[in-house]
C-alpha cells in the first residue's frame, strides 16, 4: 500500500468518526438510552429506576428492582444542520504564482439526516442482595450528507456513523440504604465517508472503517427513604482502535488504498442524580449533573501516521432538571430541561456543528396492564450559531505542471435536532 500525507488521513478518519453526532450532544455523545429519560431531558436518570433502561446510566439502580424487568425501545433522531453566511474561496497556483481566485456562496439549508437507535435491557434479581443484567444500546451515531454538487464538498459530503454498546452488569445491596453496581461495556463502531472536489466531482476519498473497545462502569445509589434517593455513576470509555481502508481516486496522480489503525480516545463520564417524590403529592422532582471528559480528545493519532490532526476539545457538562406527575393509575406525565456545553473550543468545522445546546423535553407512560407499560418521549434540541473558518493546504491538481489548488470557507453553522422515542417495559 502506498502512503499518504498527514492532511489526507486527517480528512479521512477524523471526519469519518467525529463529524455528525454533534447535532444531538456535545462532542459525539448520543443520549438515546431510554424513551422515559428522553421525556424528562434525562434528569435524574442515574437514580429514578422506573424501568430496566436505568442500568445504562447507573448499574447500581438494578438493586432497586425486586422482579425481573425487561425494556425495549427505539428512538428516532432527526438532525437539522444549516450552513449560512458562507463564502467559499478557491485559489489556483501554478509554478508558485497565484493564477486565479474565485469567491462563491457556500450556504446549505440542511445537511442533517435521520437515524434510528434501538435499545434493549434485562434485569434479573437473584435474591434480595444480588441482581445481574444485560444491555444493548447505541452510544454514538447519525448520518449527515451534503449533496454531490455542493461547492465546498471537500469540507462536506457523506458521513455515516453507527455505534453499538453491549453491556453486562451486576449490583449488590449492601444495606437498606446503600447499593453498588459495576459492569463491562463492549463498544463497536462503523463509519463511512465520501469526499469529492467540485466542479469535476472527482473523488478525493472513500472510507469504510470499523473498530471496537472495552470499557467499564461503576455506580452507587443511596436511599434516604422510599421517596428520596441519590445516584452516582462513573463510566470509563475505551480508546477505540479503528481500522479502515481508504481509496483515493481522481485528481491525485498517486492514489490507492491505505491501511492504518487510528486511536480514538473516548471520554470518561461522571453523573450525579437526585430524585424526590414530594410528600402527599403526585409530583416528583429530579435532576442530574454530568461531567464528560472531552479534553482527552486533544488530537487524533494513528499508529503509522502519528498525530494526524489537532482538536483541542474541552470537558463538557450537562445540567438537567425535570418533573414527573403521577396523574392516575394509567398515566404518568413528565417534562424536563437540559443545558449541554460544547466540547469544542477554538477549532470548529461546518461538518462538526458543535455548540452549547438546550434540550426541551416532554413525555408520558401509559400503563397497559398491571405489569407492563409504554413510554413515549420527545426532545427538541436547540443549538447556537458557531463561526467557522476552515482551509485546505495546496492540493496538487497537475503535479507535472506544478499546479495546485487552495480552498477556504468562512461560514456560520447551526445545528438543531428532534428525538422521538417509544419503549415497552414489562416485569415478570
Amino acid at each position: 500500500m502506498r502512503k499518504v500525507s498527514r492532511w489526507k488521513k486527517t480528512i479521512i478518519i477524523g471526519a469519518t468518526l467525529l463529524l455528525p453526532q454533534q447535532a444531538y450532544c456535545a462532542g459525539f455523545q448520543l443520549n438515546v438510552q431510554s424513551s422515559a429519560g428522553l421525556g424528562r431531558a434525562f434528569a435524574g436518570d442515574a437514580v429514578i429506576a422506573d424501568n430496566a433502561s436505568s442500568m445504562a446510566r447507573n448499574s447500581a439502580t438494578m438493586a432497586l428492582f425486586n422482579e425481573t424487568a425487561l425494556s425495549a425501545g427505539i428512538v428516532s433522531i432527526t438532525s437539522m444542520v444549516e450552513v449560512k453566511d458562507a463564502l467559499y474561496t478557491r485559489e489556483v497556483h501554478s509554478q508558485g504564482a497565484l493564477v486565479k481566485t474565485s469567491v462563491r456562496s457556500a450556504n446549505y439549508d440542511d445537511a442533517g439526516g435521520n437515524a434510528i437507535a434501538p435499545n434493549i435491557y434485562l434485569i434479573v434479581p437473584i435474591n434480595d442482595k444480588f441482581a445481574w443484567g444485560i444491555s444493548a444500546y447505541t452510544n454514538f451515531g447519525t448520518k449527515t450528507q451534503y449533496s454531490d454538487d455542493y461547492i465546498a464538498s471537500e469540507y462536506g459530503g457523506l458521513s455515516n456513523v453507527e455505534s453499538y454498546n453491549l453491556g453486562l452488569s451486576a449490583s449488590y445491596r449492601m444495606s437498606e440504604h446503600f447499593s453498588i453496581g459495576a459492569g463491562l461495556d463492549i463498544i463497536a463502531s462503523t463509519g463511512k465517508l465520501n469526499r469529492s472536489l467540485q466542479p469535476t466531482g472527482a473523488k478525493l476519498l472513500t472510507i469504510d472503517a470499523t473498530g471496537w473497545g472495552l470499557g467499564f462502569n461503576l455506580g452507587a445509589v443511596y436511599e434516604l427513604d422510599d421517596n428520596n434517593r441519590f445516584g452516582l455513576s462513573y463510566h470509563y470509555s475505551p480508546e477505540m482502535e479503528t481500522e479502515g481502508e481508504v481509496d483515493f481516486a481522481g485528481y491525485l496522480a498517486e492514489s490507492g488504498p491505505i491501511d492504518d489503525t487510528v486511536l480514538i480516545p473516548l471520554p470518561d463520564m461522571v453523573e450525579f442524580s437526585g430524585f424526590h417524590h414530594l410528600e402527599n403529592s403526585k409530583i416528583a422532582l429530579h435532576y442530574s449533573i454530568q461531567w464528560i471528559g472531552w479534553s482527552v480528545f486533544d488530537s487524533l493519532d494513528a499508529e503509522t501516521s502519528g498525530t494526524i490532526n489537532p482538536y483541542e476539545w474541552q470537558d463538557g457538562w450537562h445540567y438537567a432538571i425535570g418533573a414527573t406527575y403521577y396523574l392516575n393509575n394509567a398515566w404518568t406525565l413528565r417534562a424536563g430541561y437540559l443545558y449541554d456545553t460544547s466540547a469544542q473550543d477554538k477549532l470548529t468545522s461546518i461538518s462538526v456543528p458543535d455548540s452549547d445546546r438546550q434540550f426541551f423535553s416532554t413525555g408520558f407512560t401509559y400503563q397497559l396492564t398491571s405489569n407492563s407499560n409504554m413510554d413515549f418521549g420527545f426532545t427538541y434540541v436547540l443549538g447556537e450559531d458557531v463561526s467557522v473558518v476552515e482551509s485546505k493546504p495546496m492540493l496538487p491538481i497537475d503535479i507535472a505542471n506544478g499546479t495546485y489548488l487552495a480552498t477556504k470557507i468562512n461560514a456560520v453553522s447551526h445545528a438543531n435536532a428532534m428525538l422521538i422515542g417509544l419503549q415497552y417495559n414489562r416485569t415478570f
